[in-house]
């Protein structure tokens, strides 16, 4: 029953809003991976922004694709947590490092990746925001680490980079309802993996730069 919500939840409200509403343009949609396990990396300004990469995979791969999303944000109560949970297929992480996430005396500390790389091992595809939180429309901020460590558990599932434009403008953060704005996606090639974190960030941080100049558009702060 959830999966058949799912799937009307998608095709009669997402796919409808982003593919007409937003006049999506996807360039190098081929780069995109056609099964999983894979890393869907992108930049992040808009609670669109998961709803719009969900949409450039293929329906079939619908049961397959798991946004890491914020526990905080998006557990907060039944209702929300069960549409989280079941519809949208989220891998709830717990931020920050307050009373509420530390663990007990004498228990080792939660692993924030565990559900990802879980997701991984069967196959499933991750989609992952590496700012960590929805920052100013159009604008990117320095990439954290747990992509490179998720990475490193998994080095067969390739790393795609998917640069958004526009979707910050449509629905930015304290927004209830989008605005119609013609929205840009830019898939880049897998990023290699290697043995080095800063040089595989960088890498990242490059990419991105250079997909972001194929709009002509000058975001890194």
């Amino acid at each position: 029953m959830t999966s058949l919500l799912r799937w009307l939840f998608f095709w009669l409200v997402v796919r409808p809003v982003i593919l007409v509403v937003l006049g999506l343009n996807v360039r190098h949609r081929e780069r995109l991976p056609d099964d999983g396990p894979a890393i869907l990396v992108a930049n992040h300004n808009s609670h669109l922004d998961t709803m719009v990469l969900m949409t450039l995979l293929p329906t079939r791969l619908l049961p397959k694709i798991r946004p890491v999303a914020a526990a905080d944000y998006f557990l907060k109560g039944p209702l929300l947590s069960w549409f989280a949970l079941r519809i949208i297929g989220i891998l709830p992480v717990a931020r920050g490092g307050g009373a509420k996430g530390k663990p007990a005396p004498g228990e080792p500390a939660p692993d924030p990746l565990a559900s990802a790389a879980d997701a991984l091992g069967r196959g499933e595809i991750v989609i992952l925001f590496p700012e960590g939180s929805r920052g100013e429309p159009e604008r990117l901020t320095e990439f954290k680490s747990g992509v490179w460590h998720l990475a490193r558990r998994h080095p067969a599932a390739p790393v795609v980079p998917v640069f958004l434009h526009g979707l910050g403008k449509t629905l930015p953060r304290g927004a209830v309802l989008p605005v119609p704005f013609f929205c840009d996606v830019f898939v880049g090639e897998p990023v290699p993996l290697g043995d080095d974190k800063g040089a595989f960030l960088a890498d990242l941080k490059a990419r991105m730069q250079g997909l972001a100049a194929e709009g002509r558009l000058s975001v890194w702060e």
